[in-house]
């Protein structure tokens, strides 16, 4: 029989337990083997499961000693859904070298600190899988290693947070401002009451940099890519994209270059054409576009987040824990020490503008400057205001235009790359 510990009872912890017991036999048939909880390590008493769940006895099964489950031999499989690196990283570090396989869904750990923990795992011929840490329910883990492993991926670009997909839309379809949109985010329970880490971007910013590891084979620590969040963008931003032909999403993207190699990425919302197979993902969905050079396109879609899609993820891959005889050596990449992005600065692209003119006439100077850009409406468009996308240019070119306006008196309002 194999034991299983969950590090963590939270929202998706709970939700491992609830699949596990509710699916058990299907499971089991899954994995070819019995399988029980033996453990679930909490750091504080959590009276409510209890409750939740009076017919599992889990009180039977609380530890508050992460000791007692690394040093139990009994234990085959942990399931780590903490979340944060500490003391996650510890946990799960040590659980590997003890020769315990690890299921988590813990997106930062990975993001920061997967090159370490795979090659760990491979050096004690157990594995750390992590299918849950992006998308949630939706398979991308598998299929990017697995199903198109065949394929060099040129390409990886997504809605990776439900969080701001659902800000987004209800400023697109609603007219709703930023400040009451995420008001509504935290009411329905999609939004924590501190979203810094959804609508500044840092969670899209962790899960490309996971994609973008598995897909081009190194290391690539969120810190070193670039990350910007919704929270500037205003109603006005959402009018102009719909009369350019597209909405504003929140994308993270990774592209490799064919001739330098380098790869190219950023966390940034994003003008999307209505043409892109992303422009259509509303709400909490997430979507994730990944191009390889002999599939073509590829779209995983469906909830990114959320307690049961989650738990349905971890359990995957704790039968894919259970039924390996060794590390999977599909799923691995190496250390990386950032040399293999390319710097944004030298690639050229299109960009979305709004400025605040002091007087009408200085449209005459935007197009003039501007002079192969698309001007763009909106409804009661001040005579002081105006919009445009650009023709490709690179960021360093911008930059001098920009300068040259502000000397002019125009101030820019707000800018953002078109995908």
């Amino acid at each position: 029989m194999k034991k299983i510990a969950v590090l963590g009872c939270g929202t998706v912890g709970s939700g491992v337990v609830e699949v596990f017991y509710k699916n058990r036999s299907s499971i089991q048939k899954k994995s070819g083997c019995d399988m029980d909880i033996k453990y679930i390590y909490l750091r504080r008493a959590h009276p409510e499961l209890l409750t939740q769940y009076p017919d599992m006895h889990l009180e039977e099964k609380f530890c508050f000693d992460f000791d007692t489950i690394a040093n139990d031999p009994e234990i085959n499989i942990v399931v780590e859904v903490m979340g944060g690196i500490d003391p996650a990283y510890h946990f799960v570090k040590t659980c590997l070298q003890k020769g315990k396989s690890v299921a988590t869904a813990n997106k930062e750990l990975i993001a920061n600190k997967g090159a370490e923990l795979l090659l760990i795992a491979k050096q004690n011929h157990v594995n750390i899988l992590f299918e849950a840490s992006v998308g949630g329910g939706i398979p991308i883990i598998r299929p990017l290693h697995q199903c198109l492993g065949a394929n060099e991926i040129d390409d990886i670009q997504g809605i990776l947070n439900g969080t701001t997909n659902f800000i987004l839309t209800k400023m697109i379809r609603e007219n709703m401002n930023f400040a009451d949109a995420l008001s509504l985010a935290q009411k329905l329970g999609y939004a924590e009451a501190d979203p810094t880490a959804d609508v500044e971007g840092l969670d899209t910013c962790r899960k490309i940099c996971i994609l973008a590891s598995l897909a081009y084979g190194k290391q690539i620590n969120p810190q070193w890519v670039s990350c910007e969040g919704i929270s500037k963008i205003t109603a006005e931003d959402v009018e102009y994209a719909k009369d350019w032909g597209g909405v504003i999403k929140l994308i993270g993207k990774a592209t490799r270059d064919e001739q330098t190699q380098k790869i190219a990425m950023m966390v940034a919302p994003m003008f999307v054409p209505q043409e892109s197979q992303l422009s259509t993902v509303d709400d909490v969905f997430n979507g994730i576009l990944v191009t390889g050079d002999a599939t073509g396109e590829v779209l995983f879609y469906g909830k990114g987040a959320g307690k049961l899609p989650t738990a349905s993820a971890v359990m995957s891959d704790v039968i894919d824990c259970a039924k390996a005889t060794d590390t999977i050596d599909t799923l691995y990449w190496e250390d990386g020490d950032g040399s293999e992005l390319a710097d944004l600065s030298l690639l050229p692209s299109r960009f979305y503008l709004r400025f605040q003119m002091q007087y009408s006439q200085q449209l005459g100077w935007l197009e003039h400057s501007f002079c192969h850009a698309e001007f763009l409406a909106r409804k009661n468009q001040p005579q002081t205001e105006a919009a445009l996308v650009t023709d490709s240019m690179t960021p360093e070119h911008l930059d001098l235009l920009l300068q040259s306006a502000k000397k002019e008196g125009i101030t820019l309002l707000s800018k953002i790359v078109v995908l």
